[in-house]
């Protein structure tokens, strides 16, 4: 049974995973809240880091001997075995916690954390609010489920869904509030994937900027595909703003696995309509998020180069989760049919 403050504290255990969004990989977000045997909050923490305290910790840590007695109340399964950090099942026995609730089973080898608790005797309870913990983990979910980086695309359009106009001009189809909000969006992914066209087309510096132009906060790990070697060293997204990276691999599934290695867990697709197209044939794409502009232009790139999609039937649909309106643009954001 899960009690109403229990269910209060998973939802704020959720908000608080998502405060670790862009800085965890390759581990998953996480949050966590304690409360004391009264069901009152007396901890809370989240994953910072790879390598750093486990959100379990963080929050005994805050509640110290409140927590003897309580609950502990966790987005993801606590984990069962010594990795960088001690296993958060011995730390939540240690302080005492006779209850733990947590929404998300994991899927790893360090899964197995709940059994293990109930065997010591504590009152476990899974799935709490596990579709909304769920969905602010689905990047580590998905890279660990299938072995690959969960990939975004993003796309800015005006109504016909141009890119560019015919003289190639693109700044700004959006708003600066749609510009903003891609800003944040990069910094909570672990990198964003250009090609070499892009590259050599827009000379785009990929950071993360505040409304001044300005480095802000944590910058993901900027990706130019490139296997002809054409971008020169001098370009914008190759310079010491942020860290970088060129992949010759000559498609996108090779290049996806490069970057899984090197512990990319999360991909901002933001390449130009000839990329897109490679990685939406490939059936790589796990989620869309587009910005579209109340303008239209009649003539010009369109978002999405020809892929071989022949007829209506053959249409890569998508399932629309969110639609809603960033200054003067439309965001809309779904996610591929056949995984609805």
């Amino acid at each position: 049974m899960t009690t109403q403050p229990e269910l209060a504290a998973m939802h704020r255990a959720i908000e608080l995973s998502a405060c670790g969004l862009g800085t965890t990989s390759p581990n998953p977000v996480v949050g966590a809240v304690i409360l004391d045997r009264d069901g009152q909050v007396v901890g809370e923490g989240f994953h910072e880091r790879a390598g750093g305290p486990h959100a379990e910790v963080v929050a005994l840590a805050s509640a110290g001997p409140r927590a003897r007695g309580g609950t502990a109340v966790v987005t993801l399964e606590p984990c069962r075995t010594t990795g960088r950090t001690p296993p958060c099942v011995q730390a939540l026995r240690d302080a005492g916690v006779v209850r733990v609730r947590y929404a998300v089973a994991d899927p790893t080898a360090a899964g197995g954390g709940g059994e293990e608790l109930s065997a010591a005797g504590v009152d476990v309870v899974a799935g709490v609010l596990a579709e909304a913990a769920a969905r602010v983990n689905e990047s580590w979910l998905h890279a660990v489920r299938h072995g690959r980086p969960f990939v975004v695309w993003k796309s800015a359009t005006t109504l016909d869904g141009r890119v560019a106009a015919a003289d190639g001009s693109s700044r700004w189809i959006t708003g600066p509030e749609a510009r903003a909000d891609v800003h944040r969006l990069r910094s909570q992914l672990d990198a964003v994937v250009v090609g070499s066209g892009t590259a050599l087309l827009d000379d785009p510096q990929l950071t993360v900027r505040d409304g001044t132009g300005r480095a802000a906060g944590r910058q993901p790990l900027r990706v130019v595909l490139d296997r002809r070697g054409r971008v020169p060293v001098t370009a914008r997204v190759r310079d010491d703003a942020a860290p970088s990276l060129v992949v010759h691999e000559p498609e996108p599934a090779a290049a996806l696995a490069v970057l899984f290695d090197r512990g990319i867990r999360s991909v901002l697709l933001e390449g130009g309509p000839q990329l897109s197209a490679a990685f939406f044939a490939a059936g790589l794409v796990d989620k869309a998020i587009c910005y579209i502009a109340p303008a239209l232009l009649g003539e010009g790139p369109a978002a999405v180069a020809p892929f071989g999609v022949g007829s209506i039937e053959a249409a890569k649909r998508f399932r629309i989760d969110d639609v809603e309106l960033v200054g003067g643009d439309v965001k809309v954001t779904a996610y591929p049919a056949e995984e609805a």
